[in-house]
């Protein structure tokens, strides 16, 4: 226990916070967070915007909620779920995990082409590299605090390199802005998809749990999910607006984006080969940012053990085979960019299914306590967020030619 309350002493409330935020933003904006923006620019273009407003509403409800439930119970959201329904959080636990592993095999390869982009090094000696970073970076002092201020970092890169594409292209405004609000068509399956990509499956999860192992637990604490959630939506609704935004001033010219790698097309038709190149740099800080976040997550869904004393040393062994085997599943498998696109559209299936069962654990005063009161709006909405999710899911798997 007193290691637990030094370890909080050493860190500001706001900048536990920050840490939770931008580990569930940057765990979002990874490889596949960029081949879904470019890949449904391309196909609908400024219509994207209104599937991009729906995706951040619903970001806003669900991250809301699902921080708040775990926050106020002081519970992981795998040992809610078995609350509510006996061995149910196993199946969750199951489901999370896989998802994050499908997700990291596409971030650890994401970096590894980053790192191929920028120096020449082949995409699976990149991935090698990048893996023994990520390694690193868990396995040091203060593991934690090094992971925050990294991902940190790499979010302000690649916040200024969009920045600077948007800086050398004409943009759209008018069109985005108008489209946005009044599309002249629907696509169920891209909502699906950047949803699922943005807060499905482990993302939804990753600064509640984030938050909660940095000590905050309990009603007091509420205070520090809305910081913490809307920094981390703002954060990654930005960057996928200001992706969004230079794809569409690409595509208004009549440039066809490459099916391979429709974000690299963005890059190079905006500044040429230098802008290849921050291509390659965007690309390698979101494979690392989203290598640290999704293992971060599946490891703590994978965490039963109330042993303290061998919790440390059990995370450690689980965190490093768990990229080991992502970088060897990158090896034989490859990292194409529809499996990443697919991959969003599963996770975003998983979302209704987790978001319910968290949603029956906010109205049990035996999980929730008996001063708490789960606010009604954000239970109302997040019902109807379960039934449309639900919904377009299912369209979208009878529509969908895999």
């Amino acid at each position: 226990m007193k290691e637990k309350d030094s370890q909080v002493k050493k860190r500001s409330p706001l900048n536990v916070a920050m840490g939770a935020a931008f580990m569930m933003a940057m765990a979002a904006v990874g490889p596949g967070f960029l081949t879904q923006t470019a890949t449904f620019t391309g196909k609908m273009g400024a219509n994207f915007g209104f599937a991009i407003l729906i995706c951040i509403i619903v970001d806003v409800i669900v991250q809301l909620n699902i921080w708040r439930i775990i926050i106020v119970s002081g519970k992981h959201a795998q040992v809610l779920v078995n609350e509510v329904v006996p061995g149910l959080g196993y199946v969750l636990t199951g489901l999370i995990v896989f998802g994050g592993f499908v997700f990291n095999i596409g971030n650890i390869g994401g970096a590894g082409l980053g790192l191929n982009v920028l120096f020449g090094i082949s995409p699976e000696n990149g991935a090698l590299i990048a893996a023994v970073c990520a390694i690193g970076l868990f396995l040091a002092r203060n593991a934690m605090l090094v992971v925050d201020r990294t991902v940190q970092v790499l979010a302000v890169i690649k916040v200024a390199i969009l920045v600077y594409i948007l800086a050398v292209v004409t943009v759209p405004y008018q069109s985005a802005v108008v489209h946005t609000f009044a599309p002249t068509s629907v696509d169920f399956y891209s909502i699906v998809t950047i949803v699922g990509g943005t807060v499905g499956g482990y993302i939804s999860f990753s600064g509640g749990h984030k938050l909660l192992e940095g000590g905050f637990k309990g009603i007091d604490n509420v205070k520090y999910v809305n910081e913490g959630a809307l920094t981390g939506i703002g954060v990654a609704s930005g960057i996928r607006i200001m992706l969004f935004l230079a794809g569409l001033a690409v595509v208004v010219t009549g440039v066809q984006l490459d099916p391979a790698n429709p974000a690299a097309t963005i890059f190079k038709v905006a500044a040429g080969n230098f802008g290849y190149k921050f291509f390659g740099l965007l690309l390698l800080a979101a494979g690392m940012t989203s290598v640290l976040g999704s293992t971060f997550t599946s490891i703590s869904f994978l965490d039963y053990n109330k042993n303290q004393m061998g919790r440390k040393n059990w995370r450690s062994w689980m965190i490093v085979l768990f990229i080991i085997a992502s970088t060897a599943v990158f090896y034989i498998v490859g990292n194409p960019a529809n499996v990443l696109v697919i991959a969003g559209a599963l996770n975003g299936l998983i979302l209704p299914i987790a978001l319910a069962i968290l949603l029956v654990a906010s109205t049990r005063k035996k999980i929730m306590g008996t001063v708490y009161r789960h606010p009604r709006w954000l239970l109302y909405t997040g019902w109807v967020v379960v039934a449309f999710m639900a919904y377009a899911g299912i369209k979208t798997l009878l529509n969908i030619s895999l």
